[in-house]
């Protein structure tokens, strides 16, 4: 039997290694299916059993466990920002500010609450120098344990290198003492303030479909108007277009008893009929200037006429505007609509064309088969991931993420780390890939496997780290007062703004527990409140704040350090 106890004890063997993940990983996730008080904790007990195995002895190489760590976290991050980059910079123009000023707010208040306990429980007079200084220092691990950072607990221990050298204090173990209650605390915050506020989840989902179907500028409105306006008799479709300023699709028109496709230059009459599809906000306009509303049968008139949904699986197709394809005129047809993320887009012309996409075509069928060949219209071609978009995006992360950015006054430059650099670099790339000629679209079956993986190997990685010493920690010295203080530096802040959010501003909670889960930098948070949600309200709240608290984080952890460790 000597080749099992070797399995379980030799941590440089890769069998041992592999095994170990495995092992935490199945007992965590399995654990993570029992519910208490109806509420379950999912992939976050990876993280618990991965203790329980660092605790028993069941451990690896230093370098390995940190190289599976922040691998995992790469991924998890890089696939959410792939995922909602596309509405990233839009969801800044509505309601972001405000939602990083709520962020911006947590991470402040983390910051007094770390340095006011340590002033009330540790601080005994006189300047902060010596093992007072150290103490500050602890805290400054208690604080990036209880809100979950780890870039920020790596900034942190390169400023202590430079503060206190060889005899820099040993801040990870505040990080390890305050870790497990802080990702406990977020999740169970979050919990607090969905009783306090008396929050149904059921109401929020309905809240969250009526705000995007009733979206005016996005939504497609569909009416047969027939032209009463003597002004619109011989002026072209793209004259009356240009002359009202609006835009909209004319897929049909009825002249003299025969029915076309209609392009940019096709002449209008009195009395004609045409078929309009426009931007919901913009149809009481066009009704008025054009004339009334009415019915016709389209498919009984004297050519037929079919309309299909075709999928956009072409990559060339990628980044092009519908107004630069040129449906009416060269090909005969009109696209009226696009199907995006499971919502209808109204066709604007200058809207970009994204592999993934399903727009509807009007017109002769055999023209509508030539526009389908077109696009591609292949299911089985988006089942194919795009690999090389996903790790052209982690190289140019990761070199984004470490590069230094110095600050006048602060001798340590502060960088993004391993998982603020992915992050910012996906979001750029779902964005504006397409100039690169990148096809960003993964099927969500593909992102959600990706993302798992990467979430549970950073988890099992950290909860295995921390278990080996974990218990000492605890147990001996301060351990204990780091457990508490590190509850309430973790609780507070997300308290105080996450009630505010909720009942000053309205913010929707699906959306909040996103916020928080970013501001705090904390994926564990963010699988609860996805699992939670059911939609990616979370993630898209995520995503919004993630980058500027990141970079807040590294810097604060590093700013109390230099600053007043070094006064």
């Amino acid at each position: 039997m000597d080749w099992l106890i070797n399995l379980f004890t030799e941590t440089d063997s890769i069998a041992h290694i592999v095994l170990l993940y495995a092992l935490v990983i199945s007992v965590g996730i399995a654990l993570g299916r029992i519910k208490i008080f109806g509420i379950s904790l999912g992939v976050t007990f990876v993280l618990f059993a991965g203790i329980l195995a660092g605790h028993l002895g069941l451990t690896g190489t230093t370098n390995v466990l940190t190289y599976i760590q922040d691998f995992g976290l790469i991924l998890f991050v890089y696939c959410i920002g792939l995922q909602v980059g596309p509405g990233f910079f839009e969801s800044l123009r509505d309601a972001g500010i405000k939602m990083n000023l709520m962020a911006v707010a947590i991470i402040l208040l983390n910051v007094a609450c770390c340095i006011g306990l340590y002033f009330l429980v540790f601080y005994k007079g006189g300047p902060i120098v010596g093992d007072t200084a150290r103490d500050l220092a602890m805290m400054v691990g208690v604080l990036c344990g209880a809100i979950t950072n780890t870039p920020g607990l790596g900034a942190a221990n390169e400023a202590c290198s430079t503060i206190f050298g060889a005899g820099a204090p040993p801040i990870a173990n505040g990080y390890a003492c305050a870790y497990p209650l802080g990702v406990v605390g977020i999740i169970l915050a979050t919990i607090a303030i969905r009783l306090i506020c008396g929050v149904k989840l059921q109401k929020e989902q309905d809240q969250l479909e009526e705000e995007r179907s009733e979206n005016p500028h996005a939504k497609p409105h569909k009416m047969t108007l027939e032209i009463r306006n003597h002004a619109i008799e011989g002026r072209t479709l793209l004259q009356v277009s240009q002359f009202m300023g609006r835009d909209f699709v004319v897929s049909r028109i009825l002249h003299d008893g025969h029915v076309s496709i209609p392009n940019r230059d096709t002449v209008l009459h009195y009395n004609d009929r045409m078929f309009v599809v426009c931007a919901e906000d913009a149809a009481e306009a066009i009704t008025a200037f054009i004339g009334e509303p009415c019915e016709v049968e389209w498919e009984e008139q004297d050519t037929p006429m079919v309309s299909k949904h075709i999928l956009v699986t072409q990559p060339k197709m990628n980044g092009k505007t519908f107004g630069s394809l040129h449906f009416s005129s060269v090909y005969g047809v009109n696209v009226t609509r696009i199907r995006r993320n499971g919502m209808n887009l109204y066709a604007d012309r200058n809207l970009r064309m994204q592999v993934g996409d399903k727009i509807v075509v009007v017109g002769p069928e055999d023209a509508v088969d030539r526009v389908a060949a077109m696009m591609g219209n292949s299911v089985k071609h988006l089942d194919h991931p795009n690999l090389s978009t996903i790790f052209v995006g982690i190289l140019v992360g990761i070199i984004f993420g470490m590069m230094p950015i110095v600050i006048p006054g602060i001798p340590t430059p502060v960088k993004l780390g391993l998982a603020g650099g992915p992050l910012i670099v996906a979001i750029l790339v779902g964005r504006f890939g397409y100039r690169a000629h990148l096809v960003t679209y993964t099927t969500t079956s593909a992102n959600l496997m990706l993302r798992e993986i990467g979430l549970v190997l950073f988890l099992a990685s950290v909860g295995i780290k921390a278990g080996a010493s974990f218990w000492d920690t605890v147990v001996a010295g301060d351990g204990l007062t780091y457990v508490w203080c590190g509850f309430l530096i973790t609780t507070l802040p997300i308290l105080i703004v996450g009630v505010v959010a909720r009942l000053r501003f309205k913010l929707n909670y699906f959306t909040l527990m996103g916020l928080i889960a970013g501001s705090t930098t904390d994926p564990p948070a963010l699988a609860y409140a996805t699992q939670t949600a059911n939609n990616d309200a979370p993630a898209v709240g995520y995503s919004t704040v993630y980058p500027l608290s990141m970079f807040l984080r590294i810097l604060t952890a590093q700013l109390i350090i230099l600053l007043l460790c070094a006064a």
